[in-house]
């Protein structure tokens, strides 16, 4: 159970960095940087398991949920989506 409580404590810093209000979690910007810490853990995973085809079909559909959910962002306002891009480091 101690993985669990670890998992919920990483959640909820990372909607704590990322929200716009106090009780915002579903903003863009906090849905883009969970689905990037998720990203992260399982490219992580994939190096100590490369044929672990099942995950990477998942993976592929967070990428391209972070995807949508980052050009969205770009055409409803430029300056949020600048500053999201810089905090997580997703372009150089």
């Amino acid at each position: 159970m101690a993985g669990k409580t670890a998992v919920k404590e990483k959640k909820s810093q990372i909607i704590k960095k990322h929200a716009l209000g106090t009780t915002d979690t579903g903003s863009p910007e906090v849905q883009v940087a969970l689905l990037t810490s998720h990203i992260n853990e399982l490219n992580e995973h994939f190096k100590v398991n490369p044929k672990d085809h099942h995950s990477r079909r998942g993976l592929l559909k967070m990428v391209g949920q972070r995807r949508r959910l980052l050009t969205y962002l770009k055409s409803s306002d430029q300056k949020r989506y600048s500053q999201l891009i810089q905090s997580l480091e997703l372009r150089k």
